[in-house]
């Protein structure tokens, strides 16, 4: 779940790594023009290598202070920290992707893998981040931690909002750029406001509020997609907040016969990101059981097929494995 308690008096300042890269670079150049291997590594491309568009950079080691840094003092950068082995990343990734594409230009999506850029992943871990997905705001060449965790796209659009509104009160917003509020006399709808109920529910720790919110919007529209992932994503952090993750995947493996204890252990595989291993899981329940336990094996694959977009290929190649295993 993200957290969004960013303080914009605790900003980072980023001119010290700034002219840290900077020195580093000049050495490297050195050494180049006296025909030595580059000290630290090898250089980075020239420039940002191009992730989903004009509005999403792919931003490495090198490219951090030009892309990033200096970027910012003319419009606000989001930087999303990920990497491939990190399931909640590919949830949130193209969620933010999405909204920088509608932003167009108000703000600039830089992703970073850290296993490719080790420089900035230690950077990260400088700044006390210990986990990934994590998403950090910089604005005039400040760094402010903004989200941790992934999260549905209402929320995660929310605190974007949130966080251009607290940047314009602090007067700090570069001129021309504006955040994703709702144009001035437009009403926010039913929806939005159950949402926004939902979202402050989750900043309070109350799952179970937010749990009642989103079951409210499906009531009226069953089929809000963003609702239902809001509620999965809740409803796995309830089951996972009672589990002892160690015991509970140790539980399945001396009881492979036993469903309950393979859907306890598939919970906790899907909260570490290892989403395949948990859809395997549960299919081989299906395939090893029959009648209640098959069906409850069944309907909690299902459940946590909502936690992904529906388009995700390991959710298709899942549904096929489901339809062989039924028929």
């Amino acid at each position: 779940m993200p957290s969004r308690d960013f303080s914009l008096h605790g900003a980072i300042d980023l001119g010290a790594r700034q002219a840290a890269t900077r020195k580093q670079q000049e050495r490297r150049a050195q050494a180049a023009q006296a025909g030595a291997a580059p000290a630290g590594g090898p250089a980075g491309p020239a420039g940002a290598a191009p992730a989903g568009g004009p509005h999403v950079v792919d931003v490495t080691d090198e490219t951090f202070n030009t892309e990033v840094v200096e970027r910012s003092q003319s419009v606000p950068i989001l930087v999303d920290f990920w990497a491939d082995w990190c399931g909640p990343c590919k949830q949130l990734g193209p969620i933010l992707e999405k909204l920088a594409t509608e932003a167009a230009g108000k703000w600039i999506l830089a992703k970073v893998d850290i296993d490719a850029n080790p420089q900035l992943g230690a950077y990260m871990q400088q700044m006390g981040v210990r986990g990934i997905p994590f998403v950090a705001a910089v604005v005039a060449g400040q760094l402010l931690p903004f989200l941790n965790g992934a999260a549905p796209e209402p929320q995660v659009r929310q605190a974007i909002d949130q966080l251009f509104e607290a940047l314009r009160q602090e007067g700090i917003l570069p001129e021309g750029a504006e955040g994703e509020a709702a144009a001035p006399g437009e009403a926010p709808s039913p929806a939005d406001s159950v949402y926004a109920e939902a979202e402050d529910a989750l900043q309070r720790g109350d799952l179970e509020g937010a749990k009642a919110a989103f079951e409210r919007v499906l009531a009226a529209n069953p089929r809000d997609g963003q609702a239902k992932q809001g509620l999965a994503l809740v409803g796995l952090s309830l089951r996972v907040e009672a589990l002892d993750p160690e015991r509970a995947v140790q539980e399945a493996a001396d009881k492979p016969g036993d469903v309950r204890a393979q859907i306890s252990a598939a919970d906790v595989e899907m909260v570490s990101g290892r989403i395949e291993e948990a859809f395997a899981r549960l299919l081989t329940a299906v395939r090893g059981s029959a009648g209640d336990d098959r069906d409850a094996a069944r309907t909690h694959l299902l459940s946590l097929f909502e936690l992904l977009p529906p388009e995700d290929p390991r959710i298709t190649k899942a549904r096929r494995s489901l339809q062989s295993a039924l028929f």
